[in-house]
């Protein structure tokens, strides 16, 4: 009786687990399109609205899902709370702090680290051409984490499901 209640939780953790894997590879095309929609709206409102970055950054994470409405949550609240801070040094210790909140991976980070460093030091043209600049990068990383997403997801949950079962084998 207890090598089947071990066996059935074995066979419980290891499709978890290989369930927990897929899920993280489904996330990251969709949190990447979150990221460009949000992208979107910040072009737009530097375009027409004209409105100052902390607010803006401040309508982004109001509007985007979490994990990724909080790295523009915590660039706007640090903008607001220490006025003297820069956009730059703002923007990339949100991005590095974060991140890790985030299915996203590094080349997607590096995208937005590096849309940071020109937010607020140039003018209004030079900063919409870096934000399509970083939405065509963004694109092409979604594409690929959709090619990653259809080879890796059904295996991982398939590997976990297996794996506990070779565990269950050998337990027995």
């Amino acid at each position: 009786m207890m090598q089947l209640a071990g066996a059935l939780l074995v066979m419980f953790a290891g499709t978890m687990i290989g369930y927990l894997q897929s899920v993280r590879f489904a996330a990251r095309p969709r949190q990447i399109r979150q990221l460009l929609h949000a992208l979107q709206r910040l072009e737009t409102e530097i375009q027409y609205g004209q409105t100052p970055l902390p607010q803006a950054l401040a309508r982004l994470a109001a509007i985007v899902p979490a994990p990724v409405s909080g790295l523009f949550g915590s660039i706007s609240s640090e903008l607001a709370k220490q006025p003297g801070s820069t956009v730059r040094d703002s923007w990339e210790r949100a991005m590095r702090e974060g991140w890790t909140l985030t299915a996203m991976k590094q080349p997607e980070r590096d995208a937005m680290i590096r849309l940071g460093a020109t937010l607020g030091a140039s003018g209004r043209e030079d900063q919409i051409k870096h934000v399509r600049l970083t939405m065509h990068q963004l694109q092409a990383e979604e594409s690929a984490a959709r090619e990653e997403q259809l080879k890796y997801e059904k295996m991982c949950r398939s590997l976990g499901m297996l794996g506990a079962a070779l565990v269950v084998i050998l337990m027995l």
